[in-house]
């Protein structure tokens, strides 16, 4: 008896063993939300990977504003949204100091892409104020206007800026130049109706992230380049000039990304620079050149800022520190803030929005700067 006991007791146990492993293999192989959503399995989503529900929240995901979330942005946003008190985004906080008219069309067309969110303090220290302009990241394939509102909102809040946040077509539906020319057309209607909204034409500051830094950091090198203006809208008699560019880790020259360590292959074919002029960058040379702010650069170009991280694995922190030296060189005022340990976006030190402030404050309303060095090293420490 004991025997015959044994032996069962000992064939059960083996076939619970069996289905504790069969559980832990499914529970291992089972996939998260984030993988099933990643459909292409980049380990990045983007907004039209994401179901229909859920791509309003989008924006407030992507907290570097790249135009894609990180498996580690995904995963704050979840933790974050199951708490049960949570922090409305600011665009939210402050409607009741600022008011917002979305999608203007400002090409002359229908395509909700060459359009612009606008925001006006509803409480000015001036009739006329100063205009700053954002242009979103996405490697010109992902992204939308809506990202630059919650960058604008501290500086419109305070009744010294009216704030403006551009759309451009995307390398899926048109190849470059077409995506300067819809810059260069969203400046144009910027000064166009500028006494409609009680703005300064003549102080007009831009800046923008990722692919938004490159676009603006061409805006601010490329001023009397008439194959970049393009002849989109109703103001063409208007300059495209700024006064200013905020330029947050953008490339800056397109052939040199591959030379420095990243996680992209720049000169494949599929890389994103490369869908952006429409052919490998190493076997289309001319275009990747015509496409690189650093290409533009003379001795009347406005003021500029960089930031970037030097472990940014996606634009390399090299892309700034070139365009900076370039400036520099012809007699430019330029300013590289260096995020030491920062990577593409997302950095964790306050002192940056401060640093940006005190720039824009220089250049746009004539404030006396805090800033006195051209080269500027912080932490991406903690907050």
């Amino acid at each position: 008896m004991i025997k015959i006991s044994t032996k069962i007791t000992g064939t059960s146990l083996y076939l619970f063993l069996l289905v504790i492993i069969n559980i832990k293999a499914q529970v291992s192989t089972q996939k998260t939300i984030f993988d099933r959503w990643d459909q292409n399995g980049d380990g990045k989503l983007t907004q039209e990977e994401l179901p229909q529900h859920a791509r309003p929240t989008f924006n407030r995901a992507d907290k570097n504003n790249d135009g894609f979330i990180s498996r580690e942005e995904d995963k704050s946003f979840r933790e974050k949204s199951g708490r049960k008190k949570q922090k409305r985004s600011r665009d939210q906080v402050n409607n009741d100091r600022i008011e917002i008219k979305k999608g203007i069309p400002y090409a002359n067309t229908d395509n909700s892409r060459q359009s612009l969110n606008l925001l006006l303090p509803k409480s000015r220290k001036k009739k006329k104020l100063p205009a700053l302009v954002y242009v979103h990241g996405g490697g010109w394939q992902n992204g939308n206007k809506d990202q630059g509102i919650a960058r604008l909102v501290p500086f419109v809040e305070s009744g010294e800026y009216v704030g403006i946040s551009i759309g451009y077509r995307l390398s899926g539906e048109a190849r470059w130049p077409a995506q300067i020319h819809d810059c260069k057309a969203a400046i144009r209607w910027v000064r166009g109706n500028a006494g409609n909204y009680g703005i300064n034409p003549e102080r007009i500051g831009i800046f923008g992230s990722s692919a938004g830094g490159h676009l603006v950091a061409m805006l601010g090198t490329s001023g009397e380049v008439k194959e970049l203006e393009g002849t989109l809208g109703n103001h063409l008699t208007m300059k495209s000039r700024v006064h200013c560019v905020g330029n947050f880790f953008g490339p800056s020259a397109l052939l040199e990304m591959s030379k420095f360590p990243s996680k992209i292959d720049h000169d494949a074919a599929n890389s994103p620079e490369s869908k952006l002029i429409g052919g490998a960058l190493q076997k289309n040379k001319k275009k990747a050149i015509k496409a690189s702010p650093i290409n533009y650069v003379t001795k009347d170009d406005c003021p500029f800022i960089h930031v970037h991280g030097t472990d940014d694995q996606l634009v390399p922190y090299n892309q700034s520190v070139i365009l900076h030296k370039k400036l520099l060189e012809n007699g430019c005022d330029s300013i590289l803030v260096t995020v030491n340990g920062g990577g593409h976006g997302g950095f964790r030190n306050d002192s940056i929005q401060k640093i940006t402030e005190n720039f824009f404050a220089k250049q746009l309303l004539g404030k006396e700067s805090e800033i006195k060095k051209r080269e500027i090293f912080i932490e991406n420490s903690q907050r």
